[in-house]
């Protein structure tokens, strides 16, 4: 059983995924395992490879069969279980928890060479239907607080299979980095009663010089300080706290603009590693008039080394404005 553990210092949650316990001779660096579509469990007609499906989306045939466009599947190797107690308890005056969660893949297409780059803008716009579909399921568990979606993609990004796919993790605890992102937009909106997302839409707009793209519902920018060189941030323009509650319009063009601009990223950049996530509200919690649910688009082209850890400190060679010329410019 996989257990949660609390740091008391920092006050943040590990994961001690104990079903992928690893000795130290098998961290000896591995390559992203190209398997080839022959061998590949994602991909068509190998669903026999993979747990059972919780999700597809099919034009024909049955569940685990062939027919589907995208399919969610439980992990094979989750870093959390669906089943037991939480069975909160101290060992001394550290604290711990059974780690109960949800762990599920997302497999967005059959086809095994595609990028998300590739897929249809129908197909893209899928995913995100898909994710609204297992977080509107998944929150009806009480015990679950937290929910992130995320995307790997390559080796460089944590990627362990080159078919596309995503992936969604339910916690039983808010993590830290997100409860930093909430209090931090709970004091500003204490402090200027306003949404401190919504302010950045409005400025970012009217400057134009970090926007990448605008939609009738969405906007994509290069926030004023990333951490990241071409860090992209992709918000809807109508306030809206949990991503599960978005308007159908919204999920539409947020299919859309994703594809374009991993297209405009992997033109820019030569089709680089990269890692895609959704900044949501906590599941159990109501709407928040100061927490604005976003995208962060983030390709791997610096690494993290000692002084970003030791000091929370990021160091990015590319000034936004620069970032989101090259992408605004790039025609795909």
């Amino acid at each position: 059983m996989p257990e949660l553990r609390r740091d008391p210092i920092a006050g943040r949650w590990v994961i001690i995924a104990t079903d992928r316990a690893k000795r130290p001779a098998d961290f000896v660096r591995q390559p992203i395992e190209v398997r080839g579509a022959a061998n590949c469990p994602f991909c068509e007609s190998r669903e026999f490879k993979t747990p059972p499906e919780v999700l597809s989306y099919r034009t024909q045939g049955r569940p685990n069969e062939p027919g589907w466009s995208l399919r969610v599947i439980p992990n094979k190797f989750p870093a959390l279980r669906i089943e037991g107690d939480l069975t909160r308890q101290g060992d001394g005056m550290y604290d711990k928890m059974n780690g109960v969660g949800a762990h599920e893949v997302l497999i967005e297409s059959p086809s095994h060479d595609l990028s998300l780059g590739d897929l249809s803008e129908k197909q893209v716009e899928d995913l995100f239907w898909a994710y609204r579909d297992r977080i509107a399921d998944l929150r009806k568990d009480k015990r679950l607080r937290y929910i992130i979606l995320f995307k790997n993609h390559g080796e460089a990004a944590g990627a362990s299979l080159e078919h596309t796919h995503s992936q969604l993790i339910a916690l039983p605890v808010v993590p830290k980095r997100a409860l930093e992102e909430i209090d931090g937009a709970r004091k500003y909106y204490d402090f200027k009663e306003r949404c401190v997302w919504c302010d950045v839409i409005r400025q970012e707009l009217d400057s134009g010089a970090r926007i990448v793209m605008e939609s009738d519902h969405m906007v994509a920018v290069a926030p004023y300080a990333p951490r990241f060189p071409f860090e992209t941030w992709i918000l809807p323009k109508v306030h809206c706290s949990h991503f599960e509650n978005s308007e159908i319009a919204t999920v539409q063009n947020l299919g859309a603009m994703t594809r374009v601009l991993v297209r405009k990223m992997e033109k820019v950049l030569e089709r680089p590693p990269y890692n895609l996530m959704v900044h949501t509200a906590p599941v159990q919690d109501p709407a928040m008039p100061h927490f604005h649910w976003h995208m962060e688009v983030i390709p791997k082209l610096t690494k993290v080394a000692g002084f970003e850890w030791g000091t929370g400190f990021y160091i990015n060679p590319t000034p936004p404005e620069e970032a989101a010329a090259f992408l605004r410019e790039a025609r795909v």
